[in-house]
């Protein structure tokens, strides 16, 4: 198959942002493991992401962690990231490994703890206008273990006087993007466990304020690209956190537990205009790459992603109007499964050699020497991981 001048110009719309902190080392509750060749410093992790996007074509962003990529100088950090191809992408915010946030951060009941949260988050952006970041992402741990523990109306208050806050110090040109979680580490309740709690909060703090779905974050079953066109069509998806779980929050290589599911999202993305540059929508990547190598394993994240909306493109919206308008069943779904079961992977490696990329990025990146490079190189120092 070859794919139309429209499919090919959806697919150039892509642009994929990714995690330093995939970069680092990661695990389990049990066990964090080390890697040789792991970053030890913001710097290593951009040059890492560099790769990708140098092999790829679809990464140019990199998300920040904030405390873990702190640097004395981000002018030249951004700058670092320049001379090598890409930028600064969201500012991701962190309250949930101080002692201090044991009981929550914008939602405790302390007001004391509120201000440092408050104000860590003023911090962030701050590092957005040295970085020329647009998006400060929100996670919080928020929440109680037990019934009783903690006045759920207050908690729901507190948050929303403090993210009120921290809103009417964005700049003109800068968003908040709140995540959801609907469990973990909280078990009882969580203070935003849900799209429709992110969406209240954002909507009452104004039209700078979107959502941020992240695909692990969701009870089995959820039928997440329902809710992918709902926040589409109210104009409040702000971005994707992608990756793949089996269980819970597992954070694996987006698109390899379940495709379909990732090309059903990612269908409507194209049905719902996401890809369009006015629709604000930052499709990022929030894995961890506990056993597999990390520059490569990010490699093949993008891919998957990028598979996926060439299979999402070729779905014959005509064809489908028409079965949907005649209430043909079989029809319908034939023509989703027609799209799904394409092998697009020869356009897509023909594409790539259009742009000068190689036609199999993780087999270029293996011949590189990349890897051996940085392995032989940091030697010494502290690597990368949670918490730094």
């Amino acid at each position: 198959m070859t794919f139309t001048t429209d499919q090919l110009a959806q697919l150039e719309k892509l642009a994929i942002e990714v995690p330093s902190w995939a970069y680092g080392n990661s695990g389990t509750r049990f066990r964090v493991f080390g890697t040789p060749g792991t970053p030890r410093d913001p710097w290593e992790k951009i040059a890492d992401a560099a790769k990708v996007h140098e092999l790829t074509g679809l990464a140019p962003a990199v998300a920040l962690h904030i405390p873990w990529d702190k640097v004395d100088d981000y002018d030249a950090l951004k700058q670092h990231a320049a001379d090598l191809g890409v930028k600064i992408g969201t500012i991701n915010s962190n309250t949930f490994q101080d002692d201090e946030y044991k009981f929550g951060s914008l939602a405790n009941s302390d007001a004391g703890v509120r201000r440092r949260a408050i104000d860590h988050h003023l911090d962030c952006i701050e590092v957005m206008k040295a970085t020329g970041s647009t998006d400060l992402k929100i996670w919080l741990a928020d929440g109680t273990n037990y019934p009783g523990q903690d006045d759920l109306r207050a908690r729901q208050d507190h948050m929303a006087e403090a993210l009120a806050e921290i809103y009417a110090q964005l700049g003109d040109d800068q968003r908040l993007v709140l995540e959801y979680k609907f469990f973990e580490p909280a078990f009882y309740h969580t203070d935003v466990p849900d799209w429709g709690t992110s969406l209240v909060q954002c909507l009452a703090l104004g039209d700078k304020a979107r959502v941020c779905l992240d695909t692990g974050h969701h009870a089995p079953g959820t039928n997440i690209e329902f809710i992918v066109m709902q926040l589409l069509r109210l104009g409040r998806l702000g971005s994707f956190d992608f990756n793949s779980r089996f269980y819970a929050d597992d954070d694996l290589i987006v698109g390899s537990a379940d495709p379909f599911q990732l090309f059903r999202i990612m269908y409507e993305c194209v049905r719902g205009g996401a890809l369009d540059a006015d629709s604000g929508v930052v499709f990022m990547l929030d894995q961890c790459h506990n056993l597999e190598l990390k520059v490569p394993g990010q490699i093949r994240s993008v891919l998957n992603v990028q598979e996926m909306l060439a299979r999402a493109l070729l779905v014959d919206r005509e064809a489908l109007g028409q079965a949907q308008q005649d209430h043909d069943v079989l029809a319908a779904h034939g023509v989703f499964m027609d799209a799904f079961s394409t092998d697009v992977r020869a356009d897509l490696a023909a594409w790539r050699e259009s742009k000068g990329l190689s036609a199999d990025p993780m087999a270029a990146y293996a011949a590189s020497g990349y890897q051996e490079k940085i392995t032989a190189e940091r030697v010494g120092g502290t690597q990368a991981g949670w918490g730094a």
